[in-house]
């Protein structure tokens, strides 16, 4: 299993989810408005949060956990319809997952997906 976790602009969140919920092997997903910076420190960014003397940009992060097959095409789908072409478009990263477990029926693993 996988975690895949992705660092969006605001206005792509539709557009990547739209496309996201057309793939059938997708478990589900969650998304968190978040702040935060890169390299360019956010100092030019639209709609930027000032917190003290430090520049924050918006940012939406997606969070899913896959089986590993599925990985390569949530990436890509993510990557797609994301993309923008301008420095700040985000980041993706994919970490292992230990375990899964749902809570409702007590089944552990992929079978938890």
């Amino acid at each position: 299993m996988k975690e895949v976790r992705a660092y969006i602009r605001p206005h792509k969140l539709a557009e990547v989810a739209f496309e996201l919920r057309q793939f059938d092997e997708l478990p589900g997903i969650s998304y968190t408005e978040v702040h935060g910076f890169g390299r360019h420190r956010a100092e030019n960014a639209s709609r930027k949060i000032i917190h003290g003397m430090v520049h924050f940009a918006p940012y939406i992060k997606i969070e899913i956990v896959c089986q590993d097959k599925a990985v390569d095409k949530i990436v890509g789908i993510i990557q797609r319809y994301a993309h923008e072409g301008l420095r700040g478009d985000g980041k993706i990263v994919v970490s292992n997952i230990e375990q899964a477990l749902r809570i409702s029926t007590g089944e552990r693993g992929e079978d938890a997906l």
